[in-house]
């Protein structure tokens, strides 16, 4: 949000688009409906982002009344092509979202009419650079979805409330913006959507906080990175976390990145556009980033950032290729076919630049587990590309509690250890989940950035140790957790045994004593 805005207002401003977004899917699920209002948003900002470009541009030549929503179509189609050189894509003032909005209610055909500007807005980059980003853009928006309703009727009154649903988030002037309302919207609402959704939707997400822990272990030291790189992207937000923690214009050389699903392939290149990042500054692909690569002509990356999938299946030893592949070769093994994870690890490495850093996100057990996995690691250790395994705590992420660790590579590195940090402990509890706080992140990149051992949070490990542990790179077994245990004095406490069981006797010996007592008088009456 625009500095002006105190965390206060944000927070009142995004609970006010749940309320809207939660209140306009009705009956549809959270998770199927969430196409509907990130894409209506995305509708909604690229047709205010056009007309206030095309604006601008008038009111600085002097004509001050120019509106491009009030434009004659056939007068704007004289725009058409340097709009789609410059912008990527071109609407027709008739096709803005306000000039659809404003006759939503009255239009019987509105399921109609959104998808045929839905299509003209993807038509208008075919043929040009900016074709890829925006083909299919819209094929989850699905405007004749029985979810939406069982006749035409119900489906128009419903995709009526959607748009004025969307026009009533009170996300500003596009022009206003410090950093876009429209992005900062968008991510907090991809959270909500996931949260709700528990496994089916968090498995894709990276929440904010961790995304930013990422992006600052990669850069420390550092101003400004040339190309950010994601080899499992999702939906993008760890992707675009990069300028978010260096600052506008901070990433020199781009945004790289793969999603095999199409789904969150479509979901990533929105959130791109709606970060304001410009279509020839993102290459987001479709595909399997383990079999089919498509950034070898952009390789390597200075900084590598993913919260890949964990313990996926893979092709492996079962595709003869693969073992002769550039990426995965240098080890001399194949990960295992049941678990991807290391894989995904060796396509990082050897895509990450000569002066870049990878951050990943972990499943704790390829920190230990024996085989393919073992020898991959050991290739790792004795080439010196780990430069850092940080345990993290359990239940950060949606879906999953399992306690995730961060591997940190170099290819560059100043020494030849490694540096291990329990961080198990660095977070708040908020509801069912822990959080990583403000504080948190800045403790851990301060040991992280500071490399030296501290008493039961972090060790730096020579080759040898990690020879000698047979390149296992579980943190716990380079950093002993403090024992919190009471300290119990043992001659203390045999004393005390003592005196109670002698108390207990002498209490015994009484109580026989008073019952003979009794049991004597009783005679004797």
């Amino acid at each position: 949000m625009a500095d002006s805005k105190t965390q206060q207002e944000r927070e009142e401003l995004h609970r006010a688009i749940w309320a809207i977004a939660d209140e306009l899917r009705g009956s549809v699920d959270g998770w199927d409906f969430k196409h509907y209002v990130l894409g209506a948003m995305f509708y909604r900002y690229i047709s205010e982002h056009l007309c206030h470009y095309v604006n601008q541009g008038e009111w600085d030549a002097g004509n001050l009344l120019f509106d491009y929503a009030a434009l004659a179509d056939s007068q704007a189609e004289e725009l058409f092509e340097d709009l789609v050189r410059e912008k990527g894509f071109f609407i027709l003032p008739s096709e803005l979202f306000c000039n659809v909005l404003a006759k939503a209610k009255n239009d019987e055909n509105l399921n109609e009419t959104l998808e045929r500007v839905f299509n003209n807005i993807e038509n208008s980059a075919v043929g040009t650079e900016s074709e890829d980003d925006l083909k299919g853009l819209f094929d989850d928006f699905d405007t004749n979805s029985n979810k939406l309703g069982a006749t035409v009727a119900k489906r128009n009154e419903r995709l009526c409330k959607l748009l004025e649903g969307v026009a009533d988030m009170k996300l500003g002037d596009v022009r206003h913006h410090d950093i876009d309302a429209f992005g900062d919207a968008y991510e907090y609402l991809m959270t909500m959507y996931a949260s709700n959704a528990g496994k089916s939707g968090g498995e894709f997400f990276t929440p904010s906080e961790v995304s930013v822990l990422l992006t600052r272990l990669g850069t420390v030291g550092k101003q400004e990175v040339g190309r950010v790189y994601d080899p499992a992207c999702g939906s993008g937000s760890l992707l675009l976390k990069a300028e978010e923690v260096l600052g506008r214009d901070k990433v020199t050389g781009g945004f790289f990145g793969q999603e095999i699903n199409i789904t969150t392939y479509n979901l990533c290149r929105i959130n791109m556009f709606l970060h304001d990042i410009a279509f020839d500054k993102f290459d987001i692909a479709c595909e399997d980033t383990l079999i089919a690569p498509q950034h070898w002509d952009d390789e390597p990356f200075e900084l590598i950032v993913s919260n890949p999938p964990y313990s996926i299946k893979w092709a492996g030893k079962s595709n003869p290729i693969l073992i002769n592949d550039p990426r995965f070769s240098p080890a001399g093994i194949l990960a295992p076919e049941s678990k991807a994870d290391m894989a995904f690890i060796m396509h990082c490495i050897s895509w990450l630049a000569s002066n870049g850093t990878a951050a990943i996100v972990c499943f704790p057990g390829i920190m230990y587990r024996g085989g393919a996995e073992q020898k991959i690691r050991q290739y790792l250790v004795s080439n010196n590309f780990v430069d850092c395994v940080i345990q993290l705590p359990g239940n950060l992420f949606f879906g999953t509690s399992i306690s995730t660790c961060i591997m940190v590579l170099k290819k560059n590195k100043t020494d030849n250890k490694t540096l291990f940090i329990d961080a198990s402990n660095e977070c708040v509890k908020v509801t069912n989940n822990n959080k990583l706080t403000e504080d948190n992140i800045n403790r851990i990149v301060d040991i992280f950035s500071k490399r030296e051992d501290i008493e039961h949070i972090a060790h730096l490990a020579t080759l040898k140790e990690m020879e000698d542990n047979k390149f296992n790179l579980s943190v716990s077994t380079y950093v002993t957790q403090e024992d919190t245990r009471e300290v119990v004095d043992i001659v203390a406490l045999n004393a005390e045994i003592d005196r109670i069981v002698q108390r207990e006797e002498q209490l015994r010996a009484d109580i026989s004593r008073i019952i003979k007592e009794l049991e004597g008088d009783c005679h004797e009456q």
